[in-house]
């Protein structure tokens, strides 16, 4: 594979870990060995999906450890493995971890999906090391990658809002069973542009929205998007990093004042 390709890209993030896909995959083809990257997020997925695409690169599957994971790593499988895969034979058990923390009773229900983050962050440990973390009122589930799990066994429980807590290591099939509610509402814009939904997702101002979306938090159809002008469609799917998945079930029509009513569930 021929390096150069690289350097058409010119954001240094970009490059960097563009680079370290190209190191994974190029081992992996020239050593014949499985190779694993680190948790990538959804804007981090795309461009990487778009480079692999470029370079023509086929043996590859995106893995997060179950079904809807958002954050996913990247494995690599030379020739000789691609039967396994195919049959999904591979033990995915080998390259993301989980440990299941169980919160005491006196504080179940009172940590929200931050506080855990924020613990593995206080740790040390750098954001593309950890998976999705699973949540509910009874604790949650870390999902990490192999290279810290020990570290993480042994230093989480010293935390002080985690002492009193158990904590042990589970397969993948054991993970807690997440629910997924929806809610549908109906919210009023004066354009489909994509500034004036966020908007009204994110309950803040127009200017704020634009923030939002210049700071790459923004995916449509789980493609990042820094277009404000861009006009949404009914069933884009709106992720916004930090406040929540949202989609366009039906523009309604316009109210007698010309605003713009839309059917969105989140």
């Amino acid at each position: 594979m021929d390096r150069s390709i690289l350097n058409k890209y010119k954001k240094p993030e970009d490059k960097l870990l563009l680079s370290k896909i190209f190191d994974k995959s190029n081992f992996c083809e020239t050593r014949n060995k499985l190779q694993v990257t680190d948790f990538l997020d959804l804007a981090e997925q795309n461009l990487t999906q778009k480079f692999l695409n470029e370079l023509n690169y086929k043996n590859y599957i995106f893995f997060g450890g179950y079904e809807n994971a958002e954050r996913k790593l990247i494995i690599f499988y030379p020739e000789k493995l691609q039967d396994i895969v195919e049959e999904n034979k591979l033990n995915f058990d080998e390259y993301i971890k989980v440990l299941k923390l169980t919160l005491p009773a006196e504080n179940r229900g009172k940590y929200e999906h931050r506080i855990y983050l924020g613990a593995l962050i206080k740790l040390g440990i750098k954001r593309e090391k950890i998976g999705d973390i699973l949540v509910d009122e009874n604790g949650c589930d870390f999902l990490l990658h192999e290279d810290i799990l020990k570290f993480v066994e042994t230093n989480i429980l010293q935390l002080t809002r985690f002492r009193k807590s158990e904590l042990e290591q589970v397969k993948l099939k054991d993970i807690r069973n997440i629910e997924v509610k929806t809610v549908q509402e109906i919210i009023t814009v004066s354009s489909i542009r994509l500034d004036n939904i966020i908007a009204e997702l994110a309950k803040c101002s127009r200017g704020k929205a634009q923030e939002i979306i210049q700071q790459e938090r923004v995916f449509i159809n789980y493609e990042l998007n820094t277009k404000q002008t861009k006009e949404i469609k009914e069933n884009d799917r709106i992720t916004i990093r930090g406040k929540g998945r949202y989609q366009i079930k039906q523009i309604i029509g316009n109210t007698k004042k010309g605003k713009i009513k839309i059917i969105i569930e989140k």
